[in-house]
């Protein structure tokens, strides 16, 4: 644990801020500092805790009202460092710091636990090693297999899926109302969709009689603040995305330890070494089409008489906030119409622990 004089870097907001506020924060900021109000408030925790199990990666310093015998829990609940009070002796926080070696709870740290010390013989299976298996077993399965076997009870995961609701969003939602239609799908409802987009969510969670679409809007605040005029994205895109999007699906799935996208790798070059399933951090990211190709996408849409999304016959094959995304032209990726003319060719969601395909 670092610790610090004088907090230079980050977004100080009291632990007392509504939670919705810190995760709008942590979407937009690389560095938070949260200040503890009184030594006895446990919200500080339980903030950190939150915001690493969602995927914050940024940095978190702990300040305020705080003991040293409170360092080593403020480490494994996520902190990386903790601003002293002025004239305190450092001494203690070092020592209370490295007075234990081992621990009983999982937390956000790297303590070796005691109880997978002493179940050595049978670790419990990180993410990443079954994404492994998994990849080992059902990369050659089709779609429909792979989905079943994700959602088999046996498997004893939490699972949502995510969808944009675009050009080719037909084909996973219908595998997946062939095998659970009461299955969560997130919508991240941006405020800057094409209404042809919020009517074809509309047409198409109708037509395969999905039951558990979740609409899931920014944080008001947060936009209010960060994007008054709504046209943060004419000179941020990456701030937009994380106040529209990386926030607000977060919040959204939280509590979910697996997700499942439409994202393949034909889309673009950044997507060409994609597995069925990939490890992020915690999180089982399931991708059942990452091996199809555009022409099985379009057989499938074909064969089983599919809708397909307003704007596809007007040349836009991926599609995302109008602001952001343009018609291709002859010779052009599919994804070549969002962002044009950026180097940005993600919206950032796919680097979180939770991410749907755009």
């Amino acid at each position: 644990m670092q610790l610090l004089e004088q907090a230079q870097d980050g977004v100080r907001l009291s632990v007392s801020t509504p939670e919705d506020d810190i995760r709008a924060a942590a979407a937009a900021n690389d560095s938070l500092i949260l200040e503890f109000e009184a030594f006895r408030d446990g919200r500080g925790f339980s903030l950190a805790a939150i915001l690493r199990g969602q995927g914050y990666r940024g940095r978190l310093i702990a300040a305020g009202k705080i003991l040293p015998d409170q360092v080593r829990h403020l480490r494994r609940c996520g902190f990386d460092a903790v601003e002293l009070a002025p004239d305190a002796d450092a001494a203690p926080w070092r020592r209370m710091d490295q007075v234990f070696s081992a621990a009983y709870q999982p937390a956000s740290g790297d303590d070796r636990l005691v109880w997978r010390q002493r179940h050595a013989t049978s670790p419990v299976e990180d993410t990443a090693a079954l994404a492994a298996r998994l990849n080992s077993q059902w990369a050659d399965a089709e779609p429909k297999d792979l989905l079943a076997a994700v959602l088999d009870p046996a498997l004893g995961r939490k699972t949502a899926a995510v969808s944009s609701f675009g050009a080719e969003a037909a084909v996973l939602l219908h595998l997946i109302s062939r095998v659970q239609p009461d299955l969560p799908v997130v919508f991240l409802d941006t405020g800057q969709h094409f209404f042809q987009t919020l009517a074809y969510r509309r047409e198409l969670t109708e037509r395969l009689g999905l039951t558990d679409v979740r609409d899931t809007p920014p944080d008001t605040a947060a936009l209010s603040a960060s994007d008054p005029r709504s046209d943060l994205w004419r000179s941020q895109p990456d701030a937009c995305c994380a106040i529209r999007k990386v926030e607000p699906q977060a919040r959204a799935l939280a509590g979910f330890d697996t997700r499942i996208t439409g994202r393949k790798r034909y889309q673009n070059s950044q997507r060409a070494d994609l597995k069925p399933f990939e490890a992020a951090h915690d999180v089982l990211v399931v991708n059942p089409l990452a091996a199809w190709s555009a022409d099985q996408v379009e057989d499938w849409l074909r064969d089983h008489q599919l809708p397909r999304h307003p704007l596809v016959e007007q040349g836009y094959p991926s599609i995302g906030c109008w602001p952001c995304t343009r018609a291709v032209e002859a010779g052009e990726n599919a994804r070549d119409g969002r962002w044009s003319g950026q180097e940005k060719t993600e919206c950032g969601i796919h680097g979180r622990v939770l991410a749907p395909a755009c």
